[in-house]
């Protein structure tokens, strides 16, 4: 396939600008067998994340006597896409994608509260449309919050893209396939602590200041949002109980 143009008259190819982030809806509490949940719509990205437990770890032998145990589970549905990425089962792409969501919540969980148990974190990826890992962390830790599990922190993620020498937030499908460089960053927001931070391309010094200069003017907005769908939906749930 031809690499399609980019940037076209001093936008992105889908109109945003450089700084802009696409649209974004995140809701709460949308799986009822679940402890936690929460729904993301993130450009074409729509991820389901389920969040169960503490809950008996199994199997036993991997308990730990000092603190939960946190497993994480991302995959594409094999519909998400028509890439290789979104075959039917796990693959090579979603055990490293796991394993890096798993580390970021490794940070900010209170698993000391909770030996000998597990916390299991399902991110389903049903359409994908680039950044899908990013779209995952921030909705499982809306999963995490309502599933009431104590965090030291809500992290948010964003990926920055590099893109005929411009650097861009929340990078699309078609520029994280055909742009220069990619980087997804995860944060604790109250204290900007980073939590992941993944590179795929060549970043100059200069072009990674802009690039945590745009990505941390963008994290408040994605912040607020999670805020505002665990408000939303204990709202309603004290509307049920009549509070």
């Amino acid at each position: 396939m031809e690499k399609p143009k980019l940037l076209i008259d001093g936008k992105r190819c889908d109109g945003r600008a450089m700084n802009e982030l696409r649209p974004l809806k995140i809701q709460a509490g949308v799986l009822n067998k679940a402890d936690g949940s929460a729904y993301i719509e993130w450009g074409g990205n729509k991820i389901l994340a389920a969040v169960y437990g503490p809950r008996e770890c199994i199997p036993r032998h991997h308990a730990s006597p000092y603190r939960a145990v946190i497993h994480c589970r991302y995959l594409m549905a094999s519909f998400s896409t028509l890439d290789e990425h979104g075959r039917s089962g796990p693959n090579r792409r979603s055990i490293e994608v796991s394993k890096v969501i798993k580390e970021v919540f490794e940070n900010v969980v209170v698993t000391e509260k909770f030996p000998k148990t597990a916390i299991d974190i399902f991110i389903e990826v049903l359409q994908a449309d680039g950044g899908t890992r990013c779209a995952g962390i921030t909705a499982a830790a809306v999963a995490l919050a309502d599933a009431g599990i104590p965090m030291r922190d809500l992290p948010c993620a964003l990926a920055v893209g590099k893109i005929e020498n411009e650097i861009v937030v929340d990078s699309g499908k078609l520029e994280d396939n055909y742009g220069d460089g990619d980087m997804p960053i995860a944060i604790a927001p109250r204290n900007n602590e980073i939590l992941l931070l993944q590179m795929d391309g060549m970043f100059t010094k200069d072009e990674l200041r802009k690039a945590f200069e745009l990505a941390y003017a963008a994290f408040p907005k994605i912040n607020a949002l999670q805020v505002e769908a665990l408000r939303a939906h204990y709202a309603v749930k004290k509307d049920e109980v009549g509070l």
